[in-house]
């Protein structure tokens, strides 16, 4: 594995989620593999979880850490190619990438989507800019259209709580009072596709995700329909895709409520974080036994930890 950009570029997912079960019961089984090396975590968007959780991941395994945030603390890069940089952009891509393979021997990204241009957003400029120009490895810390840690967390944490029966899965859309992107969405629906799950997409009209990563997988329109006997349901907001980045619905008729959830078979409620309460989800299903936000949210330093150690083995 060159690059994690996505949960495809794993050499082999199953074994990946046991290394980071692995790692949990050893945080710092290989904790000097990463001596004297380091990682440049850069932050085009904020972040709680993915930041520490890295950083953490990379000090379990001895690497030093740089973070930098683009926002406020570095030049504003340029992407394109052969244009005058007149503007407020001081620093080209093809530099900085350069200069962070120099200081760096592993750089993480995190660029969010735009949301107002779809075709921009899936070019996915920023990491692909780095990939192209860095002579490092490159993770994505989610980008425009993906979050493979996030997924793969969300993997380790199913397999923690598997059922003796084959589970059923449902991604569940819910109300937000802005657009939000679609990574973690797509990212679970690819990481569902390495599971032996009955899995259920359900969304409003109009709140389709990408028909090119959903394809035969089911898709209602019935929430309370999609959440019968479910074993394991995921709530997300993402913006329509058809009318990008637009919000097409205010109303709380998808928020997921304790009287939804007695239509399960007694479900676990997984969420990435951050959520607005009473907005998404009700208070009554997020501090219920059965919520495993916390638990998803630990499991990204030893989901990040596996990529890792699988960056280092490589070389």
């Amino acid at each position: 594995m060159k690059h994690f950009l996505s949960l495809a570029d794993l050499p082999d997912f199953d074994a990946t989620v046991q290394l980071a079960k692995k790692l949990k019961e050893s945080p710092f089984a290989f904790e000097d593999q990463g001596k004297r090396k380091t990682i440049g975590l850069l932050f085009f968007n904020p972040s709680l979880r993915t930041r520490l959780s890295t950083q953490k991941a990379a000090q379990n395994l001895g690497l030093n850490t740089l973070v930098m945030n683009f926002s406020n603390e570095a030049w504003a890069l340029e992407f394109e190619d052969g244009t005058e940089m007149r503007g407020i952009r001081s620093e080209h891509v093809r530099e900085a990438a350069a200069v962070v393979s120099q200081y760096c021997d592993i750089v993480a990204i995190r660029a969010f989507a735009s949301l107002t241009d779809k075709e921009n957003d899936e070019a996915e400029i920023v990491l692909k800019s780095f990939q192209k120009y860095a002579s490092i490895p490159v993770i994505n810390m989610e980008s425009a259209t993906n979050h493979p840690l996030q997924a793969l967390a969300d993997a380790l944490t199913l397999e923690e709580n598997k059922t003796i029966h084959r589970p059923k899965v449902v991604l569940t859309w819910a109300p937000h009072p802005k657009a939000l992107p679609h990574a973690v969405g797509n990212s679970f629906v690819n990481m569902m596709h390495y599971q032996d799950a009955d899995f259920v997409i359900a969304n409003p009209e109009g709140y389709d995700l990408d028909p090119r990563i959903t394809k035969q997988i089911t898709v209602l329109n019935n929430q309370e329909e999609a959440l019968k006997n479910a074993d394991f349901v995921y709530a997300k907001n993402w913006c329509s895709y058809t009318q990008y980045g637009h919000i097409l619905r205010t109303d709380d008729e998808w928020m997921l409520s304790p009287e939804k959830m007695k239509l399960t078979n007694n479900a676990k409620f997984m969420h990435c974080l951050p959520i607005r309460r009473n907005i998404v989800v009700s208070d009554g299903v997020l501090d219920n036994p059965n919520s495993l936000v916390i638990e998803q949210a630990n499991n990204r330093t030893y989901a990040a930890q596996a990529v890792l150690k699988t960056l280092l083995d490589n070389g």
